[in-house]
C-alpha cells in the first residue's frame, strides 16, 4: 500500500551532513534526503543526471562557468558529465532524485563517499 512521506519528519531523523538517506524508490531511481553544510567536492557523474530540490535553506551550486543559487522550493537538474560542487554556507535540506547507481561523489573517491545508504 502506498504511504505518505512527511519530509520534515524524515529530516528530523538524522543530523549528519553529506550523508544521503533513502526515503523512497521510484522505478530505477532513489528519492534521497540529505543535509548539506559547508563545501562538498568537485565531481561529475558520467552516466547519471541529478536533481537537487531545496526543501529548507539556500544552496549554491557551483559550476566551472557560473554559480547558481537555489532557494526553498527550487530545483536544478545537473546533466551527466557536468562538473559541479554543492555549497551550503548554512545548513540546507535537499531532496535528490537520481538513479540507484548514482554515487554521491561521482567520479571522485573521498572521505565523503557514501557507498551504503541508510533507509529512513
Amino acid at each position: 500500500m502506498p504511504e505518505v512521506v512527511n519530509l520534515a519528519q524524515k529530516f528530523s531523523l538524522f543530523t549528519e551532513h553529506w550523508s544521503p538517506k533513502i526515503a523512497g524508490e521510484l522505478n530505477d531511481f532513489y528519492v534521497k534526503l540529505v543535509k548539506f553544510q559547508g563545501e562538498f567536492v568537485w565531481h561529475h557523474h558520467d552516466d547519471e543526471d541529478e536533481m537537487f530540490l531545496v526543501v529548507k535553506g539556500r544552496l549554491q551550486m557551483r559550476f566551472r562557468e557560473e554559480d547558481l543559487w537555489l532557494n526553498e522550493g527550487e530545483f536544478v537538474i545537473v546533466p551527466r558529465g557536468v562538473e559541479h560542487m554543492p555549497v551550503a554556507p548554512d545548513e540546507v535540506h535537499v531532496v535528490l532524485f537520481e538513479p540507484k547507481s548514482t554515487l554521491n561523489t561521482g567520479n571522485v573517491e573521498s572521505d565523503r563517499t557514501v557507498t551504503d545508504l541508510d533507509r529512513i
